[in-house]
C-alpha cells in the first residue's frame, strides 16, 4: 500500500511540473500587439498629388496676427486688392535657415509664402477650400515654379491650413493692400527647367542677341537648368514681350512673369 501511495504521488507531481513546463512554454511564445505608427512624411512630400482632409484645428487670424513681430502683417480689415484660386504646394528642410528672395533668412516655422508677382512683405490671407481653414502669410520669396501651382507655403504655414500631409491642396489667396513696395514693381522673366545645360545655353545666346541691352544669366537649379533675363529698365511691359518671344521658338521652355520687388 505505502508503495501505490508513493507511486501515484511522483505521477502527480510529474504530471503538476509537465502542466508548468507547457504553460511556460505557451507564454514564451505569445506576442504583444502594437499600434502602428506611420512615419513622419518624407522630405519631398510636397510634391504629392494626393489631397487628404486634415485633422489640425483651424487657425485664430487675429490670435495669429496679434502676436506676430510689429509690422509682419499689413492691415486685413479692408478688401483684398488682390485675388486667386489655384494650386498650393509647401517647402522647407533644404531650404531652412538659407536666404530669401527678399533677402531674409527662410525659417521653415515661420508664417510665409512663395509668390511670383506680388510685392515682397505682401499679407496674404490662405484659405484651404476643402477645409476652410486659414492662415496669414507673409510673401518673402518667389516661386513656385511648377505648372499649375500658385503659391509654396512654409512648412509652419502649410502646417496651420492643413495640407502639410496632402502635400497640395487648392486654396483661395487673398492679398492686402502693401504700400511700402513701388506699384509698378520690377520685373523679370524665368523660363525652364531645361533637362540639360545645352538648351539652356541655347536659350540664352538667344536671348542675348534679340535683346542685347537685358541680362541674361544661366543656373542650375533642384529641377534642372534655368534662365533668367532681366530687361534693362525692369518693366513689366518689356518682361511680358520677353516671356511671348520665349514660347514661340521653344515651346518646352515654360517661361514665368516674376516681380523682383
Amino acid at each position: 500500500m505505502k508503495k501505490l501511495r508513493a507511486d501515484l504521488g511522483r505521477r502527480e507531481a510529474t504530471f503538476a511540473m509537465m502542466a508548468l513546463a507547457s504553460l511556460l512554454m505557451a507564454g514564451c511564445h505569445h506576442r504583444t500587439t502594437v499600434a502602428y505608427q506611420p512615419p513622419p512624411p518624407p522630405v519631398n512630400s510636397h510634391r504629392s498629388t494626393t489631397s487628404t482632409a486634415s485633422t489640425e484645428p483651424p487657425i485664430d487670424l487675429k490670435k495669429e496676427a496679434s502676436s506676430a513681430p510689429k509690422g509682419f502683417f499689413d492691415d486685413t480689415s479692408g478688401r483684398p486688392v488682390f485675388t486667386e484660386e489655384g494650386t498650393a504646394s509647401w517647402y522647407g528642410t533644404i531650404y531652412h535657415h538659407h536666404a530669401a528672395a527678399d533677402g531674409t533668412i527662410f525659417d521653415q516655422n515661420e508664417m510665409t509664402a512663395a509668390h511670383r508677382t506680388l510685392p515682397m512683405g505682401s499679407t496674404v490671407r490662405v484659405t484651404n477650400l476643402a477645409t476652410g481653414q486659414q492662415v496669414l502669410v507673409r510673401i518673402t520669396d518667389r516661386g513656385p515654379f511648377a505648372p499649375g501651382r500658385v503659391l509654396d507655403l512654409s512648412m509652419g504655414a502649410a502646417k496651420a491650413v492643413g495640407i502639410y500631409r496632402a502635400g497640395v491642396a487648392k486654396v483661395k489667396v487673398e492679398a492686402f493692400a502693401h504700400t511700402s513696395t513701388d506699384p509698378e514693381g520690377r520685373w523679370c522673366v524665368q523660363t525652364g527647367a531645361f533637362k540639360t545645360e545645352g538648351d539652356a545655353l541655347d536659350l540664352k545666346a538667344g536671348l542675348l542677341h534679340r535683346y542685347n541691352t537685358a541680362k541674361v544669366t544661366e543656373f542650375s537649379g533642384p529641377t534642372g537648368f534655368w534662365v533668367r533675363i532681366d530687361p534693362a529698365q525692369h518693366s513689366k511691359t518689356q518682361a511680358s514681350e520677353i516671356a511671348d518671344w520665349i514660347g514661340t521658338p521653344d515651346p518646352a521652355a515654360l517661361p514665368y512673369l516674376v516681380r523682383l520687388d
